[in-house]
């Protein structure tokens, strides 16, 4: 899949004051836009994710899964202050023509969605059929719900909250600190923090994850065993992973956005900020999340008008949002189908494949 880019040359006021002197967002499209412009889906991706939602989401995209090109002509854009293609802190500042590293201004999910907005202006859409997203790609959908009550007919937002608790700032917070506790992190280079950013990403996993995931797929190989657990090398390979395909400087900056999320921010109360949503909402939660608990969805589906709730039990928490394809897809299918009979028309083809969500 081809990376497309938006580039927006003027200056983009940020939430916090402070303003970025233009950026660029990468983006990838799926599928043809039919001429009434009905069929857009808009797929808004998490922490680490990219603009190729099939690479990462690939049980819901594709032919014949929920998500089928051969009818909806989807939109999934990496975010700003990303490291896929998009403005982030590695990019080069228009203005010293050296990279941001550490002074890439702070950003928030409401200027995210204030980059998308511009995407969706610029590409023509004056109507998102379905917008979609997990954790933070679900803030990211609940924000542009909220500031554009018209813009979106369906929304369906995954393991994720009208705010971020304290109990996710502080995972995040004990994740920045263990980049700030390696050394070459205040150093000038790509690849500052990179060792701090691998222990980060080991305690994001236990947030993902839960003791039920690592009983099961991390047990011990025997009873006499007393050193190389799968469950520590494990923590281990997922550190290094990630720093194969990412930096810290914006891991730093993405757990800020995180922190940062609030919908009833200058909204006057986080019950007044939904109740502005008037796209049909189902809300999704996953029984076994450790970091996004299903009560902050249930809060959601409580406030946001006409919205349904749905659960889904998975042994992966968190990460359940990423892995369980065919019980999520079965859940929209079904509430699609409930909608009313002109919006439900588009969607009464989909098929259920063996196997297939």
């Amino acid at each position: 899949m081809d990376l497309q880019y938006f580039d927006y040359k003027y200056s983009f006021p940020l939430e916090s004051g402070a303003s970025l002197p233009g950026f660029r967002l990468a983006y990838t499209t799926r599928g043809t836009l039919q001429r009434d412009r009905s069929n857009v889906v808009w797929i808004c991706h998490a922490l680490t994710g990219n603009a190729d939602a099939g690479d990462w989401w690939g049980g819901m995209i594709g032919a014949g899964k929920y998500f089928d090109p051969d009818r909806d002509f989807i939109v999934c854009a990496n975010v700003l202050g990303s490291c896929y293609g998009s403005t982030g802190p590695l990019s080069a500042n228009p203005e010293t023509g050296q990279p941001y590293y550490h002074d890439f201004p702070p950003i928030t999910v409401r200027d995210m969605v204030g980059a998308l907005d511009l995407l969706r202006q610029e590409l023509g859409i004056d109507k998102i059929h379905t917008c979609v997203g997990g954790s933070l790609g679900g803030e990211q959908a609940l924000e542009w719900a909220i500031a554009q009550p018209g813009l979106i007919d369906n929304l369906i937002v995954v393991a994720t909250s009208a705010v971020a608790s304290p109990w996710c700032i502080a995972f995040n917070e004990a994740q920045r600190m263990a980049i700030d506790a390696d050394p070459t992190w205040r150093e000038r280079r790509a690849d500052a923090g990179v060792a701090g950013m691998k222990a980060a990403r080991a305690m994001a996993m236990i947030s993902y994850r839960n003791y039920d995931t690592y009983s099961f797929t991390q047990a011990l190989d025997n009873n006499e065993q007393m050193d190389g657990y799968k469950a520590a090398g494990y923590q281990r390979y997922q550190g290094d992973k990630l720093a194969e395909r990412f930096n810290a400087f914006t891991y730093w900056t993405l757990s800020k956005v995180m922190d940062s999320h609030n919908v009833g921010r200058n909204r006057g109360s986080i019950l007044n900020a939904l109740g502005q949503i008037r796209a049909r909402t189902l809300v999704v939660g996953i029984r076994s999340d450790l970091l996004f608990p299903v009560s902050e969805q249930q809060f959601l589906a409580r406030h946001i008008p006409d919205a349904t709730y749905e659960e889904i039990d998975s042994l992966y928490g968190h990460d359940g949002f990423l892995i369980e394809f065919r019980p999520l897809a079965g859940i929209i299918r079904k509430w699609m189908a409930s909608a009313p009979v002109a919006d439900a028309s588009a969607v009464s083809a989909r098929p259920l494949e063996a196997g297939k969500p």
